[in-house]
C-alpha cells in the first residue's frame, strides 16, 4: 500500500509559484505542482482560465465571509473537495450500471 503514496513523483510535490492578478493587485501564490495542476483542470471545468478562476473564487469568498486568513490554504482544500466530489460522481456512476450475471455474460461472449 505504501508504494502508492511514498511511490509518488517528487515532481508533483515540488513548490511552484505563479503570479495571479486579483482585484487589480498582483499577488504570488505558492502551491504543490499537483494542486496547480487540479485547479487548472477545475478552472478549465468551468470555462475560466486559471487566474479568472482563482479571482472569481476570491470574490465570491470575500463576498460571504470577509476575509481569506489563508488563501493558499483555501485553495488546497477546494482541491480536496473537487477530488471527493469526483470520487462520489464515478462510485454513483458505477452504482446505476446494470450488473450482469457472470454465466450470461458467459452465454452471450459465445
Amino acid at each position: 500500500m505504501c508504494q502508492i503514496y511514498s511511490g509518488t513523483e517528487t515532481e508533483l510535490y515540488q513548490s511552484v509559484s505563479r503570479s495571479v492578478r486579483i482585484n487589480g493587485v498582483v499577488t504570488s501564490l505558492r502551491l504543490e505542482l499537483r494542486f496547480w495542476q487540479i485547479l487548472d483542470e477545475i478552472a478549465a471545468g468551468e470555462g475560466f482560465s486559471t487566474p479568472q478562476f482563482l479571482g472569481k473564487i476570491h470574490d465570491e469568498v470575500v463576498a460571504q465571509r470577509g476575509d481569506i486568513p489563508n488563501f493558499a490554504s483555501l485553495l488546497r482544500v477546494i482541491c480536496t473537495v473537487y477530488l471527493e466530489k469526483q470520487t462520489a460522481e464515478h462510485q454513483d456512476m458505477l452504482a446505476h450500471l446494470p450488473t450482469q450475471h457472470p454465466a450470461a455474460s458467459s452465454r452471450t461472449a459465445s
